[in-house]
Formats: C-alpha cells, sequence, structure tokens
C-alpha cells in the first residue's frame, strides 16, 4: 500500500467517525448556488467562498474552463437540483497559461510521462511511447485571464441548454492574496442575451 493510500484511508477513517447528521444533507445544495473553478490544489473553495458540506456545487477542471462537461453539470445543477446563481472563478498564476495546445499535443506525441517545466519551458523527460490522440483534444489554455473568465461567462451564457434566469458571475482568484477579484465586464456579459 502507498504511503498515499494509507494516508487517504486513515484521514476518512476519522472523517466518517464524526460523521453524524452529515448523513441527513439533501441532494440539492442548500444555498442553491455553483462553483466553476480550477483543480489547482493552492484553491480552496470551501474556503475561500464560506462553503459547508452540502452549501453549493463545486465544479473543477483545469483551468476553470467551461468545456462541455462542466457545462453538462452546471445545467444538471440547475435543472435537477435547484441552483439559481453560477461562479465562474479563474486563477493568477494558473498552469493552464504556461502551455498551448501544440505544446501539450507534442509533448503527449513524445511520451506519456510527466513534462518538466524548467526556465518557463515545458520540456518531455520520459522515454516514449507517446500518443497522437492528445491532436484531437482542444485544451482550453489561457492567454489572458480576465478574456478567459468573460469567454466562459458568454460560452455559459449563451448556450441553449443555460435559461436566462441563471444568474452568472465572473472572477479571479488571488492566490497571493485569497481575494476574488470581479472581471471587469464579467456582469455585462453575463447579463447579455
Amino acid at each position: 500500500m502507498s504511503t498515499i493510500l494509507q494516508e487517504v484511508l486513515e484521514a476518512n477513517k476519522a472523517y466518517a467517525a464524526n460523521f453524524g447528521a452529515k448523513s441527513k444533507l439533501p441532494m440539492p445544495p442548500a444555498r442553491r448556488f455553483a462553483i466553476l473553478t480550477c483543480m489547482d490544489a493552492r484553491l480552496d473553495p470551501a474556503k475561500f467562498a464560506g462553503l459547508a458540506e452540502g452549501d453549493a456545487h463545486v465544479i473543477r477542471n483545469a483551468g476553470g474552463r467551461a468545456s462541455d462537461d462542466a457545462i453538462r453539470s452546471l445545467v444538471i445543477s440547475h435543472k435537477l437540483l435547484g441552483t439559481q446563481e453560477w461562479f465562474v472563478i479563474h486563477h493568477t498564476d494558473c498552469g493552464m497559461e504556461t502551455f498551448t495546445n501544440e505544446i501539450m499535443r507534442d509533448l503527449l506525441a513524445r511520451s506519456l510521462e510527466t513534462a518538466a517545466f524548467e526556465n518557463g519551458v515545458w520540456k518531455d523527460t520520459g522515454k516514449g511511447p507517446g500518443s497522437r490522440a492528445g491532436e484531437y483534444i482542444e485544451w482550453l489554455t489561457i492567454k489572458d485571464q480576465a478574456q478567459s473568465v468573460l469567454d466562459d461567462v458568454a460560452r455559459i451564457r449563451n448556450h441553449p441548454l443555460v435559461p436566462a434566469s441563471v444568474a452568472i458571475h465572473g472572477f479571479i482568484y488571488d492566490v497571493r492574496t485569497g481575494k476574488l477579484i470581479e472581471v471587469e465586464g464579467a456582469r455585462k456579459v453575463a447579463a447579455a442575451r
């Protein structure tokens, strides 16, 4: 058993021992909102948004992007579980700003091992084989954080399965201060339809 697996199982045992009334939490989120944010380990949506278990849905992916799957989750969140507000929250110092589709595709074509980021450049450290399957994926990289938030808010707002009644907000989380910074223009984009 790996050390990580053992640590996770021990933590879960302690958590489950004090689970108590959490077993009675309803499926719909109590505060009726959802957050779409990045998977970056420095972000703790429960802490930066003041959440307790059962309060909100949190959907995470690389970059916090409005991918088809993220929109699928948001639509389910609203249609079946009653959320009425959605937050798109990207963050400063995001790894999705450090590469392009072409860089990712090239790295994967060379090997499937973990790459290294050295002096601002991604370098493949593994030995093949790689795979060209990465050429068929849109990696949703980020060139400009504010613009990516605006693009994602607009994509969600204009999706045919998203009702105009759902409020959408766009923010950037600052990893150095812990503050949420509203993206200028996000309210206008979210209101347009």
